[in-house]
């Protein structure tokens, strides 16, 4: 090789590895798809070296490929890191962040608390995905994201964002419609309302496992925000964190003592997590987390935990 790569062409590859077709890479760079092969020709003339297996499904890294990946993610986010400093944003957070959250997380919670953060930073734009499922941050569909399995291979910053409880919910026109429920058992002879098994985002989702039965599902959604709604339709018992039910009386709680616990962790790529626009973001999602414990908890059980606590202190 008898000239560096240009930068350039390396964007090139990156995209491409992101989004695995010339198509989608095009997308991306706002160019043809024959400049995006053009690009990826010369880089692989340049470096002597095959950077994709190419097939009619799309492009695959090679093995040389993935050896390339994590340098090119360096001189990305040292090209980003360089033109927020140059552009003063080591102060004030400018540019566009991609948030992604779970689809009622990102309704009910984080949409909300963005209002104060743009007021705050002008120059800050915010595209909130939120999804049924979790935004894959492998192929930079999102800056930063919120979700319950966090990635164990690549570069990232990771931390648990928070411990939350699924509760059991019904409406009260369904438990006026059916036998009492006084005891984990009576929840056998009761429907319930969950998400479509063979299309779950994690396996964390899998709660309703944790009844000790096989339940009885009436009614399947893709998403909460339809389990929600059928629930308060009066279809079935639902399992759902305290944020995601509505305050109008739809749905009540049953069975308190009954909850699956689970995790959200908040991830970013290193080289993202280091950008001020992407930090600020970063920064209000771990207040949020850590302020607001009626997100996440039952009332009762932030007392028990926090009566716990102060036995634990020394005297």
């Amino acid at each position: 090789m008898n000239t560096l790569p240009e930068w350039t062409d390396l964007r090139f590859f990156l995209e491409l590895a992101r989004a695995g077709t010339l198509s989608g890479a095009s997308r991306r760079l706002e160019v043809e798809h024959t400049t995006v092969a053009r690009r990826i020709d010369r880089l692989e003339t340049q470096l002597g070296a095959t950077l994709f297996d190419r097939s009619r499904e799309g492009y695959e890294l090679t093995e040389v490929g993935q050896a390339l990946l994590p340098h090119a993610e360096a001189m990305e986010g040292a090209a980003l890191a360089a033109a927020e400093q140059i552009g003063g944003a080591e102060v004030a957070a400018h540019g566009v962040v991609r948030l992604g959250v779970p689809e009622v997380f990102g309704v009910r919670v984080v949409a909300p608390l963005l209002a104060g953060l743009l007021e705050q930073h002008p120059d800050l734009s915010i595209d909130l995905l939120a999804l049924p499922r979790f935004a894959n941050l492998a192929n930079r569909e999102a800056d930063l994201g919120v979700m319950l399995d966090p990635p164990t291979t690549g570069r990232y910053v990771v931390t648990r964002l928070a411990s939350f409880r699924f509760y059991l919910y019904a409406a009260p026109s369904y438990l006026a419609r059916h036998p009492p429920i006084r005891q984990q058992s009576d929840l056998a002879r009761h429907d319930f309302v969950d998400y479509v098994q063979d299309r779950l985002a994690s396996r964390e989702l899998s709660y309703l496992n944790e009844l000790g039965f096989t339940p009885r599902r009436r009614m399947c959604c893709s998403g909460m925000t339809a389990q929600i709604e059928a629930a308060s339709l009066g279809m079935g018992l639902m399992m759902a964190p305290p944020y995601a039910v509505p305050d109008d009386g739809r749905l009540v709680p049953v069975l308190p003592g009954f909850f699956a616990e689970r995790s959200f962790w908040l991830a970013a790529p290193t080289d993202l997590y280091r950008l001020r626009r992407v930090k600020v973001v970063w920064d209000l999602l771990r207040e949020l987390a850590d302020n607001n414990p009626s997100l996440w908890w039952h009332n009762g059980d932030i007392d028990k935990v926090a009566q716990a606590a102060r036995h634990a202190e020394p005297h």
